[in-house]
């Protein structure tokens, strides 16, 4: 379970799953790939103490709770400019960004790629110019394929599509490491981790050895091309479920709906609780929404077989006949 991270031995797991990871989401050579503690959370902190500081400004792109947490914390660091919303949508939607900067100056643009309370995605990429364009993608990293070129930075707890929670990985362009404020933490400090191959402190060592594990496993299954297809599978068996449904629906956008979280109702709170109890009757858990939006959702990340989403598609259609 734990090994000292300044072994020859850890030395080679890190190195091997920075090296996987180069290799299936083919990252240029110009960035750097560091693994960190803390949960993408604290890379809401991170991030505008690191970049924010030419014009101490940032564009942030709301389209969910947690891209409104990260726009939280950078207000803290300096100023915020909401670029775009779909909070009057309720966040069922992804907003058009392209040609919304004009000549705003700022130090980054921070988008969340995929929103799993709300269930929604981009399916563009935005363009923003010479901004560099940094992407929260926990939770849906390695379950399709990006251009990271097209991104300054990208980071992601690993507890969704990599390994255990405790950590996180960061993939920033080496241009963008050592602006930091000399007030800036050690620790919260990029140039930190990128000096000391990631190794300035004691690294969850077990987590990173279990997600060069996954890592191994999806390079197994064809790499992240493969996976994606399987993935747009899983999350079409659902969908094709719900449009056809009189009683099972699903408030998303269907032009940004997302591969990995996907919530539904039914028309009474009562129904969703017995839809809940009777689906861990039968052994489908952990399907209960979010509770500030309600409902229910499926979170079909890469590790859910085919077989478990068709199991729940079956209950599904069960249920709708027996409360028609």
């Amino acid at each position: 379970m734990e090994m000292s991270h300044r072994s020859s031995y850890f030395q080679s797991i890190i190195d091997e799953a920075g090296s996987l990871l180069r290799e299936l989401m083919n990252i240029p050579d110009e960035y750097e790939v560091l693994f960190l503690q803390g949960g993408a959370s604290l890379q809401f902190s991170m991030i505008p103490l690191n970049l924010m500081n030419t014009y101490k400004k940032a564009g942030y792109v709301l389209t969910g709770s947690w891209s409104k947490k990260a726009l939280q914390e950078a207000e803290k660091v300096g100023e915020v400019q909401v670029i775009a919303s779909s909070e009057n949508e309720k966040f069922t939607t992804i907003p058009k960004l392209d040609g919304l900067l004009g000549d705003e100056k700022l130090d980054y643009v921070h988008i969340t790629t995929n929103n799993t309370i709300e269930g929604t995605k981009y399916v563009d990429i935005p363009h923003v110019d010479k901004v560099p364009l940094v992407a929260d993608m926990s939770p849906n990293i390695l379950s399709e394929r990006y251009d990271v070129s097209k991104f300054g930075l990208i980071y992601a707890g690993a507890q969704k599509n990599l390994g255990p929670a405790g950590l996180t990985i960061a993939i920033i362009k080496r241009d963008l490491i050592g602006g930091a404020d000399r007030y800036c933490p050690t620790m919260l400090n990029y140039e930190t981790y990128s000096k000391n191959n990631s190794l300035y402190n004691t690294l969850p060592s077990f987590s990173i050895y279990v997600t060069k594990l996954v890592l191994e496993w999806l390079k197994e299954q064809g790499g992240v091309s493969a996976i994606e297809e399987q993935n747009k599978m899983k999350s079409s068996l659902l969908y094709n479920f719900l449009d056809e449904s009189k009683l099972l629906t699903s408030p998303v956008d269907p032009a940004y709906r997302s591969l990995m979280n996907i919530p539904f109702t039914t028309p009474s709170e009562e129904l969703n609780n017995e839809f809940l109890q009777k689906a861990k009757e039968r052994g489908l858990v952990t399907l209960k929404g979010h509770r500030s939006v309600g409902g229910m959702r499926a979170s079909i990340y890469n590790a859910m077989p085919v077989q478990g989403v068709q199991q729940l598609v079956n209950y599904m259609k069960e249920f709708e006949l027996e409360n028609r």
